[in-house]
This record gives structure tokens, C-alpha cells and sequence, in this order.
């Protein structure tokens, strides 16, 4: 086989994995991982019980998989959203309307989520999603430092922020099942106004009127 025959057939198995995962995500986000089925994610797939086999092992790693390549897929998206030449605001503003945009988030957010409340969820991957969500935070705490330096942002811990902005949208989306989305927009610049300082300051002027402020 060619080299190119090569890269293409290894290009048409991750692109038929993928599709199996995107499938299973839908599934378990309506169903829960309990009451899902290979056959479940196969009918949904539209391929056959074995071509899933073929790909993954069962459905635990099926499960595992979908949760950590759609965290992955997350982190690296906001990393280089934070490494942007552009000012703080306008990298949540990307975040935030990326986010917002994509009307498939609302089944990862409520898979991740009930996977970490359901008791049928093994600990190691209760855990790991725990230690991903976690880690994805600091790019968006990284934007929030800089937008608190820069007086656009709030003061208060960068950290508690991303936790909160990061918490708000993902609550938002889980608000958008098919047929059932509640009927009120999310709209990006009201959610901006949450995290903006109403009037920026910049920091010299800041430091002139703390120095004439009398105590």
C-alpha cells in the first residue's frame, strides 16, 4: 500500500471513530450511560454492532473516550484563544460566542455533568473529568488576570472568575435540548457586562486618586 493509500485509510478510521463518539455523546446525554447500549450508539451510527467493536473495546471506553476528547478538544481551544494578540474582553467574547454557537454543546455539558453525580460512573473517570474541568480553567483565569491588570475586568480572584464565566455558559447550553430549549436568547454583551468594570480605570489614573483619596 501506497503512503498515501496509507494516510488515507487512517484518515477515514479516525473520521468513522469520531462519528461513532459524536453519535454515543447524543445518546448518552438523552439516555444517561446506564440505560445506553452499543446497539443504542450503532443504531444511531448507522453501522453495525461489530463496527463499533472494531473501533472500541466497550462501551465504559467508549464513554471515557467521548468525555475526555471533547474536554481535550476544549482546553487546547481556550489556549490558544488566551495566547491571542487581541485584549481580554474581546478573547471572552471569543469564547463566549464560540460557545454559544455551537447548538450540540447542550449534550456534552449534561453528559460531563451526570457523569460526575451518577453513581454508575466509575471513580477513575469521575475524577479525570474533575482534573480536566479543572485545569481548562487557568486559560481562562490567565484572561482574566490580564483584564484586571489592564482595569477592564473585575478585581477579584482570577481563578473564582473563570469558574463563573466557564459555569455560566456551560449552564446556558444545558438549557438547549432538542425540542425542549427554553425560549429566551443568550445574549453575549449582557453576560460581558457581569465581568466588565463598568467604567475602566486605568492603573495610573487608579494610583492618583487612591494617593489623593483621603482616609
Amino acid at each position: 500500500m501506497s503512503p498515501r493509500n496509507v494516510e488515507k485509510d487512517k484518515l477515514l478510521r479516525e473520521r468513522r471513530k469520531q462519528h461513532i463518539l459524536d453519535c454515543a455523546l447524543k445518546v448518552m446525554a438523552i439516555n444517561g450511560f446506564q440505560l445506553t447500549s452499543i446497539q443504542d450508539i450503532a443504531r444511531e451510527a448507522n453501522v453495525s454492532v461489530g463496527n463499533v467493536y472494531h473501533y472500541f473495546s466497550s462501551k465504559e471506553e467508549i464513554f471515557s473516550e467521548v468525555l475526555r476528547n471533547g474536554q481535550t478538544t476544549y482546553g487546547l481551544y481556550v489556549t490558544e484563544v488566551a495566547e491571542m494578540k487581541v485584549d481580554p474582553l474581546t478573547k471572552l467574547r471569543i469564547i463566549l460566542s464560540s460557545w454559544l454557537s455551537i447548538r450540540t454543546n447542550w449534550a456534552f455539558t449534561i453528559l460531563m455533568h451526570t457523569a460526575r453525580l451518577s453513581e454508575a460512573t466509575p471513580p477513575d473517570i469521575k475524577r479525570a473529568i474533575t482534573d480536566r474541568f479543572t485545569a481548562n480553567l487557568e486559560p481562562v483565569a490567565h484572561i482574566m488576570r490580564e483584564g484586571i491588570k489592564a482595569g477592564v475586568i473585575v478585581d477579584e480572584e482570577p481563578l473564582q472568575l473563570a469558574f463563573y464565566f466557564v459555569s455560566l455558559i456551560q449552564g446556558l447550553t444545558m438549557q438547549r435540548p432538542p425540542d425542549y430549549e427554553v425560549p429566551v436568547d443568550a445574549n453575549v454583551e449582557v453576560i460581558m457586562r457581569l465581568f466588565e468594570v463598568k467604567e475602566p480605570v486605568r492603573k495610573s489614573n487608579k494610583k492618583k486618586i487612591d494617593k489623593e483619596t483621603p482616609l
